[in-house]
């Protein structure tokens, strides 16, 4: 039978070791907070209520899956990890979705979990689970407070304890952490217990001894023994994964390598570099490496983040035999999914670059790596003219053509959130060679459809106002991310979400698989929903977007509300012939 419940237990102890806690998270940086309901998680909730009054942003919501999802996306835009806050139970298997993909998107995460104490584990109490376990294979660190509960531990311990958890979430690489909390009966406190502490309510002293940690790095080899400047080569540059304050000193870091080396740089639409003053990118390398074209393969590569997602991009890669350079910030995992890199390293570009001569900076590109660039840079400019003839005047909604336009008329340094599926994969291809620059998100670590809504709500709320540009269905599996709209409007943020309805997957189309036994519901899944009257349940405004010449006069309509949506319905069928079309064509001589 279980044991009583421990003497040292009362209501003040439990939220005034909460209190700890949260104010020691804060204390290390801790600035954003999305709580769910329950009851075994009340001296949580009713502490992050009080510390709200002292600056915690806090947002709450009902669906732990989406909660985890929003917390992803604010801890996105700045590298600061936020926190989600949920009762016992399944609660806690929720959260896995959005752990697996700041696991495998170095995104840092903290996910604080009440829990029943000890006593109660293993003897059929109700809603205990073992959900210590849950997040196991995807948390950078499994923490948790005394089992008996977290009022057993002193000041001292809890304050160790949320320094480990802070740190663990942004060591390299960055990453989810869960930190398990138990709290003892009984859980409520008392109104007059709640004024007091309001009363006597101080933050608590940044602990001692706060510093970032990170991994030991594998001793790299020197920089000439595997690329040579003065040689033909190629930059790679795949989805951004570091701190948005490290971003311009990366850009400016690959500016300086094209610079003296001369080589083209390959930048991925996720990469942070299209738009970037100074640098001389191919963007259609996936349109260019079409097959039968016999385009040269690298004679050396410098590979930084992970690999784009183009299949022809990664074909060409394989098919490079000299050195390949895999450079990530700061992330030793290894990132060599195609298995041809000579050598990896994971302090980032910067410190490599460090590593070199300083007469190496003095000197000029030679003349075979011009001449490698031109030939590069000529077969970009020729490619996007062809794009920009096809779309520019083009008023029929197609897929393709969206990206091409919105790249162009969304206002500069707008964000966008591109959904996983044919969006992201669009942009990729066809946005406008001249669009500005501006921040471009996609969550390609597990690269999932899951709460994509709501991690459009979290990027919109850490960074003002953001555009999701979503599939149907990508939509339609994340419908509690609508109820976010009040608590945006209530800040000011804005999110305007552009939905492409196709009546299904439409990414399906763009494989060989039609002919397949009943392809629509097997593949597609069409969903019989009306996408507009379904967001005017949650209270979302909505339009119809017919044609092309109306999307700058919706943009606008849209961008006058908290949270409103444009709906383009296309053919995926006919769209999915275009982009065949297009592949085929754009390169032809």
């Amino acid at each position: 039978m279980p044991l009583p419940p421990a003497a040292f237990c009362s209501t003040e102890a439990n939220l005034r070791a909460a209190l700890t806690l949260l104010q020691a998270l804060q204390a290390l940086g801790l600035r954003r907070l999305v709580l769910c309901p329950g009851s075994r998680s009340a001296p949580l909730a009713l502490a992050a209520g009080l510390l709200s009054e002292q600056g915690l942003e806090l947002w709450t919501g009902i669906d732990e899956r989406s909660a985890a999802f929003l917390a992803l996306g604010l801890s996105r835009h700045d590298g600061v990890p936020a926190a989600v806050v949920t009762t016992s139970g399944t609660a806690v298997a929720n959260l896995l979705p959005a752990a697996v993909e700041a696991d495998y998107g170095a995104v840092p995460l903290l996910l604080l979990t009440a829990d029943r104490p000890q006593r109660l584990k293993g003897c059929g109490a109700n809603q205990t689970v073992n959900q210590e376990a849950f997040l196991s294979a995807a948390a950078r660190a499994l923490l948790a407070a005394d089992p008996r509960g977290l009022a057993t531990m002193d000041s001292q311990a809890i304050t160790a304890l949320a320094q480990s958890a802070w740190e663990h979430c942004q060591a390299a690489p960055m990453g989810p952490v869960h930190l398990n909390v138990p709290f003892e009966e009984p859980l409520h406190a008392s109104a007059s217990l709640i004024e007091a502490l309001q009363r006597e309510l101080l933050p608590l002293p940044r602990p001692v001894g706060a510093v970032e940690r990170s991994q030991q790095q594998a001793p790299a080899a020197r920089a000439a023994e595997l690329l040579d400047p003065d040689q033909p080569g190629v930059v790679v540059v795949g989805p951004w994964r570091g701190r948005a304050a490290a971003f311009p000193a990366f850009a400016e870091a690959v500016l300086r390598w094209q610079q003296r080396s001369g080589w083209p740089v390959f930048a991925d639409a996720l990469s942070g570099l299209r738009g970037w003053p100074g640098l001389r990118l191919v963007r259609g390398y996936d349109l260019l490496l079409a097959e039968g074209h016999g385009l040269p393969a690298a004679p050396q590569l410098l590979r930084l983040g992970p690999v784009p997602a183009s299949r022809r991009l990664q074909n060409w890669i394989c098919s490079s035999g000299a050195s390949q350079l895999l450079i990530q910030e700061r992330d030793p995992r290894n990132f060599d999914a195609l298995g041809c890199g000579s050598g990896q390293e994971g302090a980032g570009l910067e410190p490599w670059l460090a590593r070199w001569p300083l007469a190496t900076w003095d000197q000029p590109p030679s003349a075979s790596n011009l001449s490698w660039s031109e030939s590069w840079l000529e077969r970009e400019e020729a490619l996007q003219q062809r794009l920009s003839e096809v779309f520019g005047s083009a008023s029929a909604l197609s897929e393709p053509a969206l990206a091409h336009r919105l790249s162009l008329q969304l206002p500069p340094g707008l964000p966008v959130l591109l959904a996983n599926s044919s969006p992201v994969r669009d942009w990729e291809s066809f946005s406008a060679a001249e669009a500005p620059h501006r921040p471009v998100y996609s969550f390609r670590g597990a690269s999932g459809i899951d709460g994509t809504l709501s991690v459009a709500a979290g990027l919109a709320a850490a960074s003002d106002q953001l555009v999701l540009i979503s599939g149907d269905l990508a939509l339609l599996h994340d419908a509690n991310g609508w109820l976010w709209r009040e608590q945006l409007r209530a800040r000011g943020k804005r999110l305007t979400v552009v939905v492409i309805d196709n009546r299904g997957g439409g990414i399906f189309e763009q494989l060989p698989i039609r002919p397949a036994l009943d392809f629509e519901r097997l593949f597609a899944m069409p969903q019989c929903i009306d996408l507009g009257s379904w967001a005017q349940g949650y209270g979302i405004p909505w339009r119809d977007l017919q044609d092309l010449k109306q999307l700058d006069v919706l943009l606008h309509w849209a961008f006058e509300h908290p949270l409103a949506l444009v709906v383009a319905r296309t053919d995926r069928q006919s769209d999915a012939e275009l982009r065949h079309r297009l592949r085929r064509t754009m390169v032809e001589t």
